[in-house]
């Protein structure tokens, strides 16, 4: 099975991002996406989402109501400690899903290197920390898509490495289908069984490349 997309076509302003765009996207895989900057990887993981519509086209192969978004820019709720944040996204989510133990939480946040910090707001964590708060969100949340904006940008290397590594492991435990985005050839490679390079807009597919 896979994610169609058949004729899409966005627009921003006269500002023309997708025209009659097709693509495949197979599930169950990490496909990742490189292009230049604003060559509209974002917009199409945004349309993934459902956060943005298509003005013409489809998008078919995706449960709207299990899909996880690591944003470039993390997005928790301020008013909420870290811990709730974590907690917060099993009981938004409608679909059925299994229970979420203390025990759960204390290990992915030891994954990520935020073990001492859980008790802690956002507002008093730094934006890397913030982004790993995001990213355990979203390996914590067993959906079937999972989509990842730049997620390990503003990281240092030595705990990007890691989290590369980890996730690695963790995908490979339920194989869910990841898009991932980033303009850093290295992260993708060491990520991606499969890698898509996008032109500038309008957007066009320039290469696609397996990898084992």
């Amino acid at each position: 099975m896979s994610i169609v997309i058949t004729n899409l076509s966005k627009k921003y302003g006269a500002e023309t991002i997708f025209e009659n765009f097709n693509l495949v996207i197979k599930k169950n895989k990490i496909t990742g996406i490189l292009g230049p900057s604003g060559a509209g990887k974002t917009t199409l993981l945004n349309l993934c989402s459902g956060l943005e519509q298509p003005d013409c086209g489809t998008i078919a192969g995706i449960n709207f109501q299990s899909i996880s978004y690591i944003f470039q820019e993390p997005r928790l709720l301020p008013w909420r400690t870290v811990r709730e944040n974590l907690r917060f996204v099993f009981k938004e989510k409608s679909i059925k899903k299994p229970s979420l133990h203390d025990a759960d939480i204390d290990a992915m946040l030891e994954l990520v290197g935020l073990a001492t910090v859980g008790d802690h707001y956002p507002s008093e964590l730094s934006g890397g920390m913030r982004q790993r708060v995001s990213i355990a969100r979203a390996f914590l949340y067993p959906s079937e898509l999972l989509l990842m904006d730049e997620p390990f940008s503003s990281l240092d290397c030595a705990l990007k490495n890691r989290l590369i590594d980890d996730f690695s492991k963790i995908w490979a435990q339920d194989k869910r289908t990841v898009i991932f985005v980033s303009h850093n050839e290295d992260e993708i490679s060491r990520l991606a069984q499969e890698v898509l390079t996008f032109s500038d807009k309008p957007v066009q597919l320039l290469s696609r490349e397996i990898r084992v």
